[in-house]
Formats: C-alpha cells, sequence, structure tokens
C-alpha cells in the first residue's frame, strides 16, 4: 500500500510544462529512486511533495491525506516530510550544533537540552560529533552535506527527500554522504531521492523511476531497470551513463 502517493501531477512555470501528469507510489519503507536527464523534472518533483512548489493538476496524498492544493497545513507537512538540497543551505552564522537544534526547538517545542542530546546523537551517527561547534566554513563539502541530512533528521521526518545530495560534492567525498544514506534505507526510512549516482541506485532502490520530459517514462526494480528497461528512451538514457562510466 502507497504511503506517500503523486496522482497525476502536473506542474508548469508560464506557459512551460516542467510535471505532465506523475503518477509515482512509494510504499513505507521503500527507497525510490529517480534518475534522468538534468531538467527532466526529478528536483521540481520533489520540490512540490514538500510544498515547496504548488501544482496544478492532480494531488499529493501522504498516508492517504491530500497534502498538496489550497488550504493545506504546509508546516504539519514539512514536519513529516523532510528535505535535502543538492546545496547545502546551512546558516552560515550558527555552528553545526545550532543549526540542527534550530527547527526541533522552534517549530516542534523540544526543550533545548532534549534537542542538543538529539543532534548529538545524530552526529555521532555520521561522524561529525567532533564538530559539533565547528561553522559550516570550516567544514568539507561532504560534512556539510552530511550536517544537512543530519538537520533532516532531526525533526524525525516520516519520508526524506533527497535532491541530487551527491551532486555539488568533490567525487571523494560522495561515498562518506551516500553511506549516511545506505544505513538510512536499511533502517527503514521511507525515501525519495533524485540521483545521477546509477550505481548506487541500483543497489539501495526498490524502484527506479526513469523521468523524461516530465513524465515517468518506465518504473520498476532495479535489476529491470537498468538490466532490461523496455522504452527506448529509458535504453538511449542508459547507454550514455554506460558509456560515461558511471555505472
Amino acid at each position: 500500500m502507497a504511503f506517500l502517493e503523486l496522482n497525476d501531477v502536473e506542474k508548469s512555470y508560464a506557459t512551460n510544462p516542467v510535471l505532465r501528469g506523475i503518477t509515482l507510489h512509494v510504499a513505507k519503507h521503500q527507497v525510490v529512486c529517480l534518475i534522468g536527464a538534468s531538467g527532466c523534472g526529478k528536483s521540481t518533483l520533489l520540490r512540490c511533495v514538500n510544498a515547496l512548489e504548488d501544482i496544478q493538476g492532480g494531488d499529493i496524498r501522504l498516508d492517504g491525506d491530500v497534502v498538496s492544493g489550497e488550504g493545506i497545513d504546509v508546516n504539519s507537512l514539512r514536519r513529516k516530510v523532510g528535505i535535502v538540497f543538492q546545496s547545502f543551505n546551512l546558516f552560515p552564522h550558527m555552528t553545526v550544533l545550532q543549526n540542527v537544534t534550530l527547527s526541533p526547538i522552534r517549530v516542534l517545542g523540544v526543550p533545548r537540552a532534549d534537542a542538543e542530546k538529539q543532534a548529538i546523537a545524530l552526529l555521532t551517527r555520521v561522524g561529525l560529533a567532533e564538530k559539533a561547534d565547528a561553522y559550516p566554513d570550516q567544514l568539507s563539502g561532504g560534512q556539510q552535506q552530511r550536517v544537512a541530512i543530519v538537520r533532516a533528521l532531526a525533526m524525525n521526518p516520516e519520508v526524506l527527500l533527497l535532491d541530487e545530495i551527491t551532486s555539488a560534492l568533490d567525487p571523494e567525498l560522495v561515498a562518506e554522504v551516500l553511506n549516511i544514506v545506505r544505513d538510512l534505507a536499511a533502517d527503514g526510512l521511507t525515501i525519495l531521492m533524485a540521483t545521477h549516482e546509477m550505481s548506487f541506485a541500483r543497489e539501495v532502490a526498490d524502484t527506479v523511476a526513469y523521468i523524461h520530459e516530465g513524465t515517468v517514462l518506465e518504473q520498476g526494480p532495479p535489476a529491470d531497470i537498468f538490466g532490461a528497461p523496455q522504452h527506448e528512451r529509458t535504453q538511449a538514457f542508459l547507454k550514455k551513463i554506460i558509456e560515461a562510466g558511471r555505472l
């Protein structure tokens, strides 16, 4: 049974359609990876799920409740659905600990001592407890992205959206971030992830969806999408990926 549902979702900017009737269902504890060329609509799709963008057609549901359209409780939605962007978006004037505890304290009303205790536990999990008092500009890109993930996890989300979280990183830093995602997936967190890391998607995803020009052209288990894609556009996309040595 689907926990997160996108049903015939449409999104346009002026006269430019970006999402053209996207239907995608994510079961609880499932990892779904979105693949496709840059500009195909992956990031826009994630932003629509978190109500950072309005949709013009269809609906988005979380655990059966509609979470798109006018009148929705955006703050309630974002307490349940966390998002991590490719740019880390950490507050530069705050320490790592302050970045992580800000939302639990202000949004959830968690006492500071409890928020800090949880933050240190999460930072320990990703190997950054010793960086709690550091500022973002004192961290590597990989460390900043791990803090961004921890900041999202500090809100105890039911779904985690990951938007090309390794694309701004040097190659040697990609693995340390993907290892965190791999651990979260193993723990059963529901994850919807846009990624160019094809080998990772093949290894970790329960379902892979190939997005082309705002539509889900093909979706299924990684073995099917990567091993025996049915659509000629999926085949052409993966052929380029293989030729580039990325799969």
